[in-house]
């Protein structure tokens, strides 16, 4: 095969370019078995370079025992029963039955000539290797959580892959070019070693984003005179207080509403006052209805933006232009909940919701909301709740003041009812049909999948959008008062699972060994990261003389689905990429992920709000960790894993109210910070936001736990500057 793009694909951001083009990438139509194949170009030429010499070579029909998989026996290597029934036929025109490999991995067996057998029980990664892990002579490569694959790893039962980069090219380069990747994945900073492959779903791109129904806020914003409505109901009692300044001005960089540059816009409050604080008195003195708080509303706009939006009011909230911030975005709630004759032809509509609110999975995206609202670091760490300070050194979200304060301002908005009802009661009605039903108007959450509703539940008219991310203050060290700007640490990296070789498993077998080894280098090749997104050559669209059509994602030609590709990913998956490609392809299962495919599969609103946001992002007005060592420590993003002791381990997991009781974030576990958002402060002596942080720090280990994260985070970047 040869090669098909720079390896510059996995930078790529999801909402870029859709300018399809005519280029094309050449498709080998030859198999390989275990060899490395000669380079190619983007531009559809053959480079004249030699070969690179293989130097993992391993027999022919090696065979590999893989307890690998996602988290279901769906979305193995191999079809399940549920998926494949009594035979199911795919786009490729092949019929697949229970217990067959999946297209791309039979094809990774044509290319690289391992063979492999289906040792998976079908559960997620942490529980998948706690069923492997006194069996691992039974297994060659097995899926696990990052945090558990090192200390295994440092214990001797799972290969140390840095052993062999030297005989894996494409993984090293890969490494050497995304220094958060290397420290995310370095196990043992004395030796430099690496237990896992790193498995990426996209990278160095934005992951969760605000969604609207944004014909709402154009039918309550937009247009000339007043706001009218026959029916309205009247405003609960002010709760939520000011976040942003009630007096002076704030100067704000967006993208100008062509998306061609940058300009700066005033929020004056001397001449508009402050939304919340004009509402808030206006409650204080008696009723205030739906009608009269969308007026009040539409007003501050004019007047605080000085007729910037004109009457497209609506853009400062959906807008390429847009400016908003938390209490513009709970002024809007506010108008929103009151006004659902107007909006649904109910008496009821619930503001903010996650995807499953009887999930605490989901539950959770509500806190990470806050710290895009209210300026928080840490909420949406890539490790734990940790972020690097502008001092350099770690800081635990958990045990800081500013994080209870602004999970105080979403306990507020619960107050006043700005938060769905099925949120805070977990026992009612469930939010999944939020969207057909026309109850909910906005989540915080992936674009992808979530856009696709604007296609299955959504009306002619109707929009679900994501939309800019929120203006707050955020403390990056340049400013003791603080910077106004937008932010975000919702920033794709390594994940936390992964897949490792077992040390038992492939004993003294050199070929199972180099078997292992090749596939995780193969993945990380150009020609390999295409196979494990989209899947083998049949699912892609070519031209007649075989090579790839592609499109522009982000300046990179990346190749095209076929039609009957994309046909069939709406008949079987509803439009999710993402369960498309592992239940049916077996594609996106770990390693690198490219966004290009997914792109293509995104509602064209979805493409349209990303859209806006990536045009953000490249013109700087949106800023972001960065998955390097930056100048600014501040605006690094965390390492996935810390390379802990077997020792420092031991102690940091002893710490059960930190580790297991308090700060779950899977299905059914308990979460204080969710709680806080529904209930208000209900953990014993916890009374306010000093209080809880202290409880952290002092009672639950936090003070000892950040210590040791901190040796761990120090031993890391002084190893990698060695380097």
């Amino acid at each position: 095969m040869k090669k098909l793009i720079c390896a510059l694909l996995v930078l790529a951001m999801l909402a870029a370019c859709m300018v399809g083009c005519s280029q094309t990438l050449p498709v080998d139509d030859t198999s390989s078995t275990n060899g490395t194949t000669s380079g190619g170009s983007t531009d559809g030429t053959t480079s004249s370079d030699e070969p690179e010499v293989d130097l993992l070579t391993f027999a022919e029909g090696t065979v590999l025992r893989m307890a690998t998989g996602y988290n279901s026996t769906k979305t193995g290597l191999f079809f399940d029963a549920e998926v494949a029934g009594e035979g199911i036929t795919l786009a490729d025109g092949i019929t697949y039955q229970a217990g067959d490999l999946k297209p791309t991995w039979v094809e990774v067996q044509n290319r690289l000539g391992m063979v492999f057998e289906d040792k998976y029980q079908g559960n997620s990664a942490s529980k998948e290797f706690e069923y492997w892990k006194d069996r691992l002579s039974e297994v060659d490569m097995v899926s696990g959580s990052a945090v558990t694959l090192n200390e295994y790893g440092a214990a001797g039962s799972l290969i140390n892959i840095a052993d062999y980069l030297d005989l894996m090219p494409n993984f090293k380069a890969y490494l050497e070019e995304n220094p958060i990747v290397r420290l995310s994945i370095t196990g043992d900073t004395t030796t430099g070693a690496i237990y896992f492959s790193p498995y990426f779903d996209g990278v160095d791109d934005i992951e969760r984003m605000p969604l609207m129904r944004t014909d709402w806020v154009e039918l309550l914003l937009d247009g000339e005179g007043e706001f009218t409505a026959d029916d309205c109901n009247n405003l609960a009692d002010a709760v939520y207080t000011p976040y942003m300044p009630t007096s002076g001005s704030v100067e704000i960089e967006v993208v100008t509403p062509d998306g061609t540059s940058t300009e700066t816009i005033s929020k004056n409050y001397d001449a508009g006052g402050n939304i919340i604080e004009t509402m808030n008195a206006a409650l204080a003195a008696g009723t205030v209805t739906g009608v009269e708080a969308v007026n009040m509303l539409r007003t501050y706009i004019d007047e605080a933006y000085d007729g910037y939006y004109g009457t497209d009011r609506s853009d400062l909230f959906i807008g390429q232009n847009a400016a908003w911030d938390a209490d513009e975005l709970v002024a809007l709630l506010r108008c929103v909940v009151a006004n659902p004759q107007t909006l649904n032809g109910t008496d009821s509509v619930q503001g903010l919701f996650s995807r499953e609110d009887d999930n605490n999975q989901r539950r959770v995206d509500l806190y990470r909301f806050a710290a895009v609202l209210f300026g928080v670091r840490g909420l949406e760490s890539r490790q734990e709740w940790l972020y690097v300070g502008s001092d350099g050194l770690l800081h635990d979200a958990r045990q800081e003041e500013e994080t209870y304060e602004a999970i105080e301002k979403m306990n507020a908005m619960a107050q006043e009812g700005l938060i769905s009802q099925s949120f805070l009661d977990s026992s009612s009605e469930s939010s999944a049909t939020m969207l057909e039903n026309d109850l909910g108007f906005m989540s915080y959450d992936y674009n992808q999948t979530q856009t696709i509703y604007n296609e299955t539940k959504l009306d002619d008219g109707e929009k679900y959008m994501a939309v800019m991310i929120p203006v707050a203050r955020w403390y990056d060290g340049t400013s003791e008062d603080g910077v106004y700007m937008r932010f975000t640490e919702s920033w794709r990296s390594v994940k936390t699972d992964a897949w490792a070789i077992s040390a038992e498993g492939v004993g003294d077998d050199q070929d199972k060994l180099y078997a292992c080894l090749k596939l995780i280098d193969y993945a990380y090749s150009d020609e390999g990261m295409i196979l494990m997104s989209y899947g083998p050559d049949a699912f892609i669209k070519t031209n007649d003389d075989g090579s790839y059509v592609t499109f522009n994602f982000n300046g990179t030609e990346m190749p095209v689905i076929a039609d009957a590709t994309y046909e069939e990913l709406w008949e079987k998956a509803s439009g999710n990429y993402t369960n498309y490609a592992r239940q049916y392809l077996g594609s996106t299962l770990s390693f690198a992920k490219s966004q290009a495919f997914e792109y293509q599969c995104t509602h064209e609103v979805g493409k349209e709000g990303a859209g806006y946001i990536s045009n953000a992002i490249a013109l700087g007005t949106i800023k972001h960790v960065e998955l390097a060592l930056t100048d600014n420590p501040w605006y690094t993003s965390m390492p996935t894993v810390l390379p802990n002791t077997t020792t420092e381990t031991e102690i940091i997991n002893s710490y059960t109210e930190l580790t297991n009781t308090n700060f779950g974030t899977s299905k059914d576990q308990a979460n204080i910070f969710v709680s806080q958002i529904v209930s208000g402060y209900t953990i014993e002596g916890v009374s306010d936001a000093a209080s809880a942080a202290s409880k952290v720090a002092n009672e639950w280990g936090g003070t000892a736990w950040l210590s040791m994260k901190q040796q761990a985070y120090d031993r890391l970047v002084d190893f990698y500057n060695s380097l």
